[in-house]
């Protein structure tokens, strides 16, 4: 064109390269299986990929990198000849992804989408293909390492200078080698790249305001983590910055978070869903609850990641989000004095602990909030400093921070329960075992006669009411039978010897320090009439949970009304 300044669109420019496409195309379907023709081959062997890579990055003319765009998406999903396995052809295709995704908003988003979906249907058809798109190099930015060792099988004739395949370097580990093996060059071997690859475009992409250009990047995200073969998944787990990105834009997300937001606001937002894009947030009832849904939104989708990931890819994740978010961000706040600051992490947490299904992350936050160990804690053990410290909080003489107890223990109990974690902050059976829990052949048989002997002790005029169209205690009565039948506690605990917990044939279990929540559950409980209303919701409601949990000795000990206690 004589004007430079004329846009891409406007000139024969998407013309031209939809009659080169269509000639190649055509020119697939006239010969054999396998067999490139000279089309193919001109356009491999005088770079012309990379040519328009090169004008696609400089966007000369203006808007050519969508049109750039679009012959890559066009050309790798309609061509059934392997490309994606020649330099001439990664390498312009890895330079085109350093451009995506670092720049929301740039006009070019669905473009850039559309193409690493196509990149993403072609690794899931073939794994292997991974290899020629992610890349690590040495310090000195010379030698690039990639993650296969094996050769890519190919049929027909080579398209470069007329080599058979055969000929071809036998992986990308051999192409743009420069060292060789053996030297101190190739044996420094560096962290990922920081440069842009696949895994950063699709991580930019999930971020973008156009609720369908982040939704079809997450979904693709989500295709390729799920590969399974085991090279591709620690291609992607130790060879890329899948995990640092994921979890440094949970770490922004929750930073956003205004620090003044009411707890009470973060616990009545309903569950975040990673495919309802700022649905959640577009009515603005309170400050900050666009950034709330956003968070919880994008821990919804890590969580789904997880669960859907290769073992390998997801340990690697849940392995960073441990690290930087439980540990690097919620432990220091946690441990804090304020109260104010206090309530708003436990809310936040309690928010996570609802959010979170994958049994990985469930594992590891229960080992962040109840400690490593899974043998019953004896009084030479050292307590865990986070599990002591919230049991601790739980007893503040201040009522507005006491309330976490339900925030804190209730979620503990699910939480605890899912990933198969009881140690401290429930007592294990005398002599027995106070590992993970697993769920019985057949539901455990309900207390009813035990609860029809507490029933005994309400007088007869509190059980119900007159102005209660529904009955009211009977109403109660039946809720409260359906909410214990519906909670799916684990069960399974040996008693030693097999005697029932009352025949006295097990020795006294000594003294145990996980009695510690128990304790301040029942000092608690001792002060229920000097205590705010909300607050003795949230103790009464810990303590129905505990006493509904399928263990022997908490049955016998807490509904029981017959048992004898002795002094001390």
């Amino acid at each position: 064109s004589a004007d430079e300044s004329i846009p891409a669109g406007q000139t024969d420019i998407p013309w031209r390269l939809r009659q080169m496409l269509d000639i190649l195309v055509y020119e697939e379907k006239q010969r054999p299986v396998g067999e490139a023709g000279p089309c193919l081959e001109y356009l491999l062997q005088h770079k012309v990929l990379e040519t328009l890579g090169t004008l696609g990055k400089a966007e000369y003319p203006p808007g050519m990198r969508q049109q750039v765009l679009l012959f890559f998406s066009r050309v790798l999903g309609q061509m059934q000849h392997p490309l994606l396995h020649y330099l001439n052809v990664h390498r312009p295709v890895q330079k085109l992804l350093q451009l995506s995704g670092d720049r929301l908003g740039s006009g070019t988003e669905k473009e850039e989408v559309q193409f690493a979906a196509v990149l993403c249907t072609k690794i899931k058809e073939d794994p292997s293909l991974l290899a020629y798109i992610l890349e690590v190099s040495t310090p000195r930015g010379r030698w690039r390492v990639r993650c296969f060792a094996a050769p890519l099988p190919l049929q027909g004739k080579s398209i470069l200078n007329g080599r058979r395949a055969q000929e071809l370097p036998a992986s990308p580990m051999e192409e743009g080698r420069e060292h060789p093996p053996g030297t101190a060059a190739a044996a420094e071997v560096s962290p990922p790249r920081r440069d842009g690859n696949l895994v950063t475009s699709l991580v930019g992409l999930c971020k973008s305001q156009k609720s369908r250009v982040a939704l079809k990047a997450r979904e693709n995200l989500l295709s390729l983590v799920g590969l399974a073969q085991e090279a591709a998944a620690a291609c992607l787990a130790r060879s890329s910055s899948l995990c640092r990105l994921l979890t440094e834009h949970l770490c922004d997300l929750y930073s956003a978070v205004p620090p003044g937001t009411d707890p009470s606001d973060v616990l009545a937002l309903q569950r975040g869903s990673w495919r309802s894009q700022g649905e959640a947030a577009g009515d603005g009832v309170f400050p900050g609850k666009e950034s709330l849904a956003a968070f919880f939104a994008w821990l919804d989708y890590l969580d789904e990641l997880v669960m859907g990931a290769h073992p390998v890819v997801a340990d690697a994740i849940t392995e960073a989000l441990e690290e930087k978010f439980f540990q690097g961000i919620l432990q220091p706040q946690l441990l804090e004095m304020s109260e104010v600051a206090v309530l708003g992490v436990t809310a936040m947490l309690t928010g996570t602990v609802r959010q979170l299904r994958a049994p990985p992350l469930l594992h590891r936050l229960v080992l962040f909030l109840l400690g490593p160990d899974r043998h019953p804690e004896t009084l030479g053990d050292a307590p865990h400093p986070l599990r002591t410290h919230l049991i601790d909080r739980c007893n503040h003489l201040s009522d507005e921070v006491s309330p976490i107890l339900g925030c804190c223990g209730g979620g503990t109990w699910d939480v605890g329960h899912a990933g198969g974690q009881w140690r401290g902050a429930h007592p294990p059976p005398p002599g027995g075992r106070g590992g993970g829990l697993h769920p019985p052949p057949h539901p455990s048989p309900h207390p009813s006669p035990l609860s029809s002997s507490f029933l005994c002790l309400v007088p007869e005029e509190a059980k119900t009411s007159s102005c209660a169209e529904e009955g009211g205690y009977d109403t109660y009565v039946h809720d409260a039978l359906g909410t214990v039948s519906a909670w799916s506690w684990g069960g399974g605990f040996p008693i030693p010897g097999g005697a029932s917990p009352r025949s006295g044939s097990h020795p006294p279990s000594p003294p145990h320090p996980g009695r510690h929540f128990l304790k301040v559950l029942f000092d608690r409980m001792s002060r229920i009439l000097d205590q705010p209303y909300s607050l003795n919701l949230q103790v009464t409601s810990v303590l129905s949970r505990l006493a509904a949990f399928p263990h022997p000795h908490l049955h016998e000990y807490l509904l029981d009304p017959y048992l004898t206690l002795a002094p001390g």
